[in-house]
């Protein structure tokens, strides 16, 4: 029988925390409280009418868009959640988005995390206020999402959401919560949905140390998130980690595949195996054989985003001979929805 330590223990919460850091941005977590409440009003005189260029503004989250001239009512659109001390902009470019949303005329939402909220930029995926539906950070990129659906007359059924590291976290949070919004997902280096409720069980979680939680278990913790309905699809998910990630633990990507299994009632251990390009695939599919949900696991990736043209310019996106991105566009297969 293992033996408890509180030597061993301490040592490895040491550990946990140093890695973590990053990604959390611990102090940030600690110390800073939401944005308060203004206030008490005071008379003043009526306010002009906003002019329609004017938007509103989403829990102070950053905003930029990217949309293709003269693009075509029913367009996609994909959001794009960066991870800790990350710029939205040079991820979109190095992770080869941008190109792709000229390419393949789709409208690119890149919601920005701000200091204020978080002091490593990091969005705030293991804080509850922020990951549901009522207000917060997962509440505000919905919002963006929807204001730009509209803007932009995109196709509502064709609304993708996808993130590296807090970003992938966020993302899963936002398929959860949103379900109705999101068509299907792609995590990076994430973890599931409501995988923590504090920064102290996040840095566990990313450690992959915890309560072990059956497939059921975590699949709850998505429903938890979710807006009482009545029974309907769930997005479909593509999850990539790296074999030697030491920041984030790859079993937190079988866990979110656990997850979005359980959600669609597809039994864990009925993967199909696909390899393409050098790469060995999981893939859960449907009755009619459409795939569901797909694990990427890349034995030689640490904690990074995969992106066979990335030019150095973001430390989290290597280069190599994979990109993440055309097998994300591959598994949305966005043009045939």
């Amino acid at each position: 029988m293992r033996t408890w330590s509180l030597k061993a223990s301490m040592a490895r919460l040491r550990r946990a925390t140093r890695l973590a850091t990053p990604m959390l941005g611990l102090a940030q977590a600690f110390w800073t409280t939401p944005p308060q409440a203004p206030a008490a009003r005071q008379p003043k005189k009526k306010a002009p009418a906003a002019r329609p260029s004017e938007t509103p503004a989403f829990a102070g989250l950053t905003r930029t868009v990217h949309a293709p001239k003269n693009l075509a009512a029913g367009a996609p659109l994909v959001v794009l959640l960066h991870g800790c001390t990350q710029d939205p902009e040079i991820f979109a470019r190095e992770s080869g988005w941008l190109a792709a949303s000229q390419r393949e005329r789709f409208v690119l939402l890149l919601p920005g995390q701000i200091e204020r909220r978080n002091g490593q930029l990091c969005f705030n995926w293991f804080r509850p206020a922020d990951t549901g539906q009522n207000g917060g950070e997962a509440a505000a990129i919905c919002a963006m999402t929807n204001f730009e659906v509209a803007k932009h007359r995109c196709d509502p059924a064709r609304v993708f959401v996808a993130g590296l590291s807090a970003g992938g976290a966020m993302a899963a949070c936002l398929l959860a919560a949103f379900p109705h919004v999101y068509r299907a997902g792609a995590v990076v280096a994430g973890l599931p949905a409501g995988a923590a409720r504090d920064t102290v069980g996040a840095m566990t979680r990313m450690a992959g140390r915890g309560a072990a939680l059956s497939d059921q278990a975590w699949a709850d913790r998505a429903r938890a998130l979710a807006p009482p309905r009545e029974a309907g699809p769930w997005p479909r998910l593509l999850v990539w980690h790296g074999g030697q990630d030491h920041v984030v633990d790859p079993s937190n990507g079988r866990a979110l595949v656990a997850q979005f299994c359980a959600l669609h009632g597809l039994s864990g251990t009925d993967a199909i195996t696909v390899s393409r390009d050098g790469l060995d695939m999981l893939q859960w599919r449907s009755l009619r054989g459409d795939v569901i949900v797909e694990l990427i696991l890349q034995e030689d990736l640490g904690h990074a985003y995969p992106e066979r043209n990335a030019t150095g310019k973001d430390p989290f996106v290597v280069a190599g001979v994979h990109s993440a991105t055309s097998e994300i566009h591959r598994f949305w297969n966005m043009k045939q929805l």
